[in-house]
């Protein structure tokens, strides 16, 4: 249906004589940008909560009380925790039990698979960490609940994984510049692993990142809530890093950094029905910092809520990487109060020392814009900051309506090339030239595809 829309569009424009417009560039780009799926796994009909119940389907519980958990909040139950694990790893169809109405406090721990087939890892009480970075273990320095090697294992629940932070986020250098500038552990990363399932699950105060995803195929996250206060430095809600096939649904999420971050070797990725903030919004990247390679590609965010965020849609690369990011499309967007609504920064530079100038960068092209509505807190509602040397090329704008409350917005261009449709505000003529420019309201000269003729194409589902 797609080809026959655009020969025939294309027969149209021939026969109308349209003159000084890549016409044909432009619909093959909304036809690639229209026509590729991202993976959805089982979005429409949403899974079922496998029941725990040992009295249903077989299922064998290991309660982590029956391995001597104290689950006071103050006793360590690492111990406890590994030996269940131990034993529920190696059942078939067990139920990895965390009861209600306990906390439970465990140190930095590795829970590693294989696992017998149809595990369920069932946290309905509370998981903390020590709240002491002192205490420590150096040996696990980045993680605190790691798990590694899984396939077909569901994460359930509506228990609380607490990662007391307070004094990590104290001792960061972004809080103090004269501390060091080190990591500190993740708090829940699913490592190497595929067919995974996370649903219910609240997780918060992280000692840096909440919610890792790595080396990951197959993985559905849905009904999560991750929250820390919105000057926590480097708590990520989910990042997603050299994973595919990931979808993330109905969740909730405020942090002081990115909501939602996508770093390099990440593709087929969709985000739906997303509330974000306080945070930095939704992000592609950091990539390419250090000379690195990166390659970004298949990313869909469709149905968001972004509030009170330094950021809202972002995609941040750093001078000097190679590879590229293609295949983006943010839709159905709505901001309140966001500084940044939209914006490509190649030249971020997350570090103490300024960043030199570099001639390399990571190629970003093909990304769309679609219903993109709300509040800007800068003055820059769109913001295309790219490589003169490695421009951003083919940047779709469609239906966006982005106003400042006490002032007026614009968009700013570097190197960048695009085109709209439909309403666009503030105006993006910037994006017809590969120069550095700034659009205002009131400019008038941006050349749109007919709304009549590309209607059916603005419409399709990736």
């Amino acid at each position: 249906m797609i080809k026959f829309i655009i020969f025939f569009l294309c027969f149209l424009i021939t026969a109308r004589g349209i003159e000084n417009f890549e016409v044909n560039d432009k619909l093959a780009v909304l036809s690639e940008l229209g026509s590729f799926e991202a993976y959805e796994g089982t979005e429409i009909e949403d899974f079922e909560t496998p029941s725990w119940d040992s009295g249903k389907g077989g299922k064998v519980l290991v309660n982590v009380d029956s391995f001597s958990a104290v689950g006071d909040g103050v006793s360590d139950d690492t111990q406890a925790f590994a030996t269940a694990w131990s034993q529920a790893c190696s059942t078939p169809k067990s139920v990895f039990l965390v009861p209600k109405g306990r906390s439970y406090m465990v140190n930095a721990t590795k829970f590693k698979g294989p696992c017998s087939e149809r595990l369920i890892i069932q946290i309905d009480g509370t998981i903390v960490a020590p709240g002491e970075p002192k205490d420590w273990d150096p040996k696990l320095s980045r993680v605190w609940l790691n798990f590694s090697n899984l396939t077909g294992v569901s994460f359930q629940g509506r228990g609380v994984i607490d990662g007391s932070g307070s004094k990590w986020w104290a001792a960061s250098c972004k809080k103090n510049k004269t501390n060091p500038c080190k990591g500190a552990p993740s708090a829940l990363t699913i490592d190497t692993s595929s067919a995974i399932r996370i649903r219910g699950l609240t997780i918060q105060n992280s000692q840096q990142m909440h919610f890792v995803i790595s080396r990951c195929d197959s993985v559905r996250i849905s009904n999560v809530l991750i929250s820390s206060p919105g000057d926590s430095p480097n708590t990520d809600g989910i990042h997603i890093s050299e994973s595919t096939n990931v979808v993330v649904l109905n969740s909730k999420i405020g942090t002081g950094d990115d909501c939602i971050s996508i770093v390099n070797a990440s593709s087929n990725i969709k985000m739906k029905t997303i509330y974000c903030g306080p945070g930095h919004g939704v992000s592609i990247g950091s990539l390419g910092k250090d000379n690195s390679t990166a390659i970004v590609q298949k990313i869909v965010l469709s149905s968001a809520f972004i509030r009170n965020a330094t950021n809202g849609l972002r995609i941040k690369t750093w001078q000097g990487g190679s590879g590229y990011v293609k295949a983006v499309r943010f839709e159905n967007v709505v901001m309140e109060d966001v500084a940044n609504p939209i914006i490509i920064d190649q030249f971020y530079c997350d570090s103490p020392d300024p960043c030199v100038n570099q001639t390399s960068a990571v190629q970003i092209s093909q990304v769309m814009y679609r219903n993109i509505t709300g509040t800007t807190k800068s003055k820059e509602a769109m913001k295309f900051a790219c490589s003169d040397s490695v421009p951003c090329e083919n940047i779709v704008l469609t239906n966006i309506d982005l106003h400042k409350k006490d002032g007026t917005a614009e968009t700013f261009c570097n190197s960048v090339t695009g085109f709209g449709f439909g309403t666009i505000n503030p105006s993006a003529d910037c994006l017809t030239s590969a120069g550095k420019d700034y659009s205002h309201p009131g400019d008038t000269k941006i050349t749109r595809l007919r709304e009549s003729d590309v209607d059916s194409l603005v419409h399709t589902e990736l």
